[in-house]
């Protein structure tokens, strides 16, 4: 906050969201204690319970959506999302916050409890701090602190907390939008807490196209390889011309979108894994085996000036000139996902309030970036075809799914003052 900000009086809104602070951190601390981990979508019911308990007390009307069908969904594990509406008394836009409620695996090196939600100084930590149950928490009370001070607005105010968006969303936003709760009709503006920094707003996220490449060989007794083929020396024969060929060309290429950090502005590939031979599932040791088989995940990350089908192309063109080339070399690909590239306005009116907003907040203006990863925007945009869509929420992004994330109560409630001047604009009239 700058100085000259620092000295101005408080207005009555923002009064009451600094009122809201310890509020803020047990709302924070809370939906942390429960631990909706994905995979394998853990306890999902449980915090859409928490958040209709507290919504409803507050006048809002909450639907729990299970997302039957959807990737994951099971009895065992159901993809359960809520939906919160408050109607004002005189028809207007409605205003939609959305975050999802799932987060990663805890992994190793952490120095606290990932599910205690400690409260240390200015920082809470705990997995999903950041990313993005901080958010989630600041959205709230930047709903509250609205309704509270103007209960003669105009339109609704929305709040939804939606599962699986780690693994593609597609049993939360996806789902939803399938079923209309997106529609340009009722919905007309969405903020999406991500951890983007208070100062920032996101604007979209570049593409994503996920692959399993296989290579094939033929098993045969490891003490006399020449009997067989090893399928894992020929997937190393696909890696060696990833780094000679692929890797360099997309180094070479640039986007006009503002993504952030600066490495994601090209586009980019990882290697997720890779496996070959036996299962190493078990105890003692392995037989002498010739390894017929080797899988490899990639996650190509790609950019606007992309396309899709450019990029599948590329990758498959590479596999086929070693199949011309290399003897006995075969393979198959499978795609396992797409997403393509979603990219906001800045001339939307979702993106003109909060960056108004930013600057009578923060004293500041709005930084305006891409994600190098996709969020639920993409659903938003391609199923709901609600364009007027954008990232806005407190949190370090670089924090996100490492161990010991946490997340600042100063800059919770400076987002949720900017989140609640944004209603301001949009649902006073």
């Amino acid at each position: 906050m700058t100085d000259a900000l620092a000295t101005r009086p408080m207005d009555a809104l923002a009064r009451r969201i600094d009122d809201k602070r310890d509020d803020l951190i047990a709302l924070t601390q809370d939906l942390v204690r429960i631990p909706t981990l994905n995979p394998p979508g853990q306890y999902y019911r449980d915090i859409c319970d928490y958040l209709e308990r507290r919504l409803a007390a507050r006048g809002f009307a909450c639907t729990l959506v299970r997302a039957e069908g959807a990737p994951g969904d099971s009895d065992r594990y159901p993809r359960w999302n809520i939906v919160a509406r408050r109607e004002g008394p005189r028809p207007g836009d409605c205003v939609h916050f959305n975050s999802h409620h799932d987060v990663v695996e805890v992994g190793a090196g952490w120095t606290r409890d990932p599910f205690g939600g400690a409260l240390e100084g200015d920082r809470i930590y705990g997995r999903g701090t950041c990313d993005m149950k901080g958010g989630l928490a600041a959205s709230i009370i930047a709903a509250e602190a609205f309704l509270e001070e103007h209960p003669d607005f105009t339109g609704a105010v929305e709040i939804s907390a939606t599962a699986d968006e780690e693994s593609g969303g597609y049993g939360g936003v996806a789902h939803l939008a399938k079923d209309g709760w997106f529609s340009p009709n009722r919905v007309q503006h969405v903020i999406i807490p991500e951890p983007l920094d208070k100062h920032r707003i996101c604007l979209g996220h570049r593409g994503g196209w996920w692959a399993e490449i296989e290579t094939k060989g033929e098993i045969a007794h490891g003490s006399m390889p020449f009997l067989g083929d090893c399928a894992i020396r020929h997937m190393g024969a696909v890696l060696d011309a990833f780094e000679e060929t692929l890797f360099p060309a997309m180094a070479a290429r640039v986007t006009e979108m503002p993504v952030v950090p600066e490495g994601a502005r090209n586009s980019t590939m990882n290697i997720n894994s890779i496996h070959g031979g036996q299962d190493e599932q078990h105890e003692g040791l392995p037989a002498h085996c010739v390894p017929d088989s080797c899988r490899i995940v990639i996650d190509r990350r790609f950019l606007m000036e992309e396309t899709v089908e450019g990029v599948q192309d590329e990758v498959v063109g590479l596999l086929e000139d070693l199949k011309s080339r290399r003897p006995n070399f075969d393979y198959e690909i499978r795609e396992l996902n797409r997403v393509i590239p979603s990219m906001t306005e800045k001339s939307a009116p979702v993106v003109t309030t909060v960056a108004e907003a930013i600057r009578e907040v923060l004293g500041q203006d709005a930084t305006y970036v891409a994600s190098p990863g996709s969020y639920d925007q993409k659903h938003i945009d391609r199923i709901g075809k609600l364009k007027n869509c954008i990232a806005y929420g407190p949190g370090v992004l670089e924090l996100a799914h490492k161990p010991d994330e946490w997340i600042g109560v100063t800059d919770m409630l400076d987002s949720a003052r900017v989140m609640a001047r944004s209603l301001e604009r949009l649902l006073l009239r």
